[in-house]
């Protein structure tokens, strides 16, 4: 046994986080943590490393015998030195391993170490990777070097929180191989995931939580194929299968991008990463954008929003160009077009209330006063259910999922006509999923509804939009109706990602 966790009771401030909680983690196995967001898994999975909210009261027993333990995060950017290139950030942790090595071997046996990790993570290009800084990576690739930290730290245990955020289908296959070799080697892997597929391939034993209880636990097959209790229905329930949009209701051209050329400055050289001829938006439609993680899908987004600045061609909002910098932009451009982070917790001020901040986007863009716009901030976050007592306090205290929900709230109170979603679902549980991408279909279908451009790495959650735009190596190599790109591909990239995600319906050709 490496970890036993018995009764464990956090609370803060009057608020339990987890109530009472036990489960072991034993060698060579997998355990999974389930449960909507807030119900827990991310402050259990920190206590086996000793890690508790600023004055958390806590009682119960947490441990472990004589393990190592690695932590992979919901948010990888949050431990990922911004201002340090990344392999130089994996060859210090390397060279801690070596250092009983004679110093002429040191070197290259550090090296040799970040390059296994970094294979071992399923990056495709670690040369790249090594040399850019944390921001010039995708979600999915700061995913996977933080994974390579945790391996590189020699850990008899692993807590994969949310370990497959943000991930495209062949990289999380790819994750899901790696976790498994991990557990193959004796090591304890503490799963806390959303994606109840990757839980299904992965676990042995699954705890089922709500509320911070456990409501159910067992082996995995008997969880998820017979669940007992009512709640653990609900989570495995089917994801959201009617249109975001009404059917031949779009309307005219919204977003047009042309002859778009973005770089990324890599050393002394702008490297190209994203190349678009043509794709439009239409007002009241959702055209969702898939791909690989580090494919371009994030960057396409950041150029519509003005964040991406280093491209050439043409960014067009109802057939006049959009400057290419927000700096640039007038306040009636930035209210139109809204960006919602995939990283949520990176995307908020830490030392302001979540409601402020929230507000602070109807004054600035709208010219609202400051009374009007709180008061416009708490039915909207009530609406994506935020309950005032949570907005009133630092995002820190909120969870992934909490805060995800709340920046999605802070760009619609800037009443936008373009909101781009990125990877809005990817770090939210299936009931939260289903709520926000019902709320996403109300929003669309309002007579002055936006339209949505929605980046994610989810088949299932992109079968549901008008259209769907394939992105690979920063390229659009399909493009369509959603429901003929996701049932009959026609270029053999979206073939094997439809393979690979398993999608039922998906044609996959041989």
């Amino acid at each position: 046994m490496l970890v036993t966790v018995t009764g464990l009771t956090v609370e803060v401030e009057g608020r339990t986080l987890v109530d009472r909680v036990s489960l072991r983690i034993r060698s060579g196995t997998v355990t999974a943590l389930v449960g909507t967001s807030g119900s827990g898994k991310t402050t259990t999975g920190l206590a086996l490393l000793g890690e508790f909210p600023a004055g958390a009261r806590v009682t119960g027993e947490v441990a472990v015998h004589g393990a190592r333990i690695g932590y992979v995060p919901q948010h990888p950017a949050t431990v990922l030195n911004p201002a340090r290139r990344t392999g130089a950030l994996l060859l210090d942790l390397a060279r801690q391993q070596v250092r009983d090595l004679p110093r002429p071997r040191r070197r290259a046996a550090a090296r040799r170490r970040v390059e296994e990790a970094l294979a071992d993570a399923q990056l495709d290009d670690p040369r790249m990777v090594s040399s850019r800084y944390p921001h010039q990576l995708s979600g999915g690739q700061q995913q996977r070097v933080v994974l390579a930290q945790a391996l590189l730290l020699g850990a008899r245990v692993v807590v994969a929180d949310e370990p497959t955020t943000g991930q495209d289908a062949l990289t999380r296959r790819r994750v899901v191989d790696q976790l498994a070799r991990v557990a193959a080697r004796g090591i304890g892997v503490l799963l806390l995931s959303h994606d109840l597929d990757v839980v299904r391939e992965l676990a042995d034993e699954v705890v089922v939580l709500r509320g911070g209880r456990v409501v159910e636990q067992g082996p995995s097959h008997r969880i998820l194929d017979a669940p007992a209790h009512p709640w653990t229905k609900e989570l495995l329930a089917e994801p959201r299968t009617l249109p975001y949009a009404d059917p031949g209701h779009a309307g005219a051209e919204l977003l047009t991008v042309s002859g778009l050329t973005a770089r990324h400055r890599t050393g002394g050289a702008r490297e190209p990463v994203l190349s678009v001829d043509r794709l439009i938006l239409r007002s009241g439609e959702c055209l969702a954008v898939v791909g690989r993680s580090g494919s371009g899908k994030t960057t396409l987004g950041r150029c519509l929003a003005g964040l991406h600045r280093d491209h050439t061609g043409h960014v067009l909002l109802d057939g006049k160009p959009l400057p290419r910098s927000l700096r640039d932009r007038s306040r009636e451009q930035l209210a139109a077009v809204q960006y919602v982070f995939q990283d949520a917790r990176a995307a908020f001020d830490e030392h302001r209330p979540v409601l402020d901040q929230v507000a602070r986007t109807a004054v600035r863009l709208r010219g609202v006063g400051r009374r009007e716009a709180t008061a416009e901030a708490r039915r909207v976050l009530a609406d994506l259910g935020i309950d005032d007592s949570l907005v009133r306090r630092l995002p820190g205290r909120l969870s992934g999922g909490e805060l995800q929900r709340a920046a999605l709230a802070r760009a619609l109170l800037a009443r936008p006509r373009a909101l781009v979603c990125d990877e809005i679902t990817s770090g939210l549980d299936p009931v939260t999923r289903r709520s926000l991408l019902d709320l996403l279909a109300v929003l669309i279908r309002r007579e002055d509804g936006p339209g949505v451009l929605l980046i994610t790495h989810d088949l299932d959650t992109a079968a549901p939009a008008t259209r769907v735009a394939v992105l690979d190596a920063g390229e659009v190599v399909e493009q369509g109706p959603a429901e003929q790109v996701l049932t009959a591909p026609q270029h053999p990239f979206t073939v094997s990602l439809l393979g690979a995600s398993g999608r039922r319906g998906a044609a996959v050709r041989p």
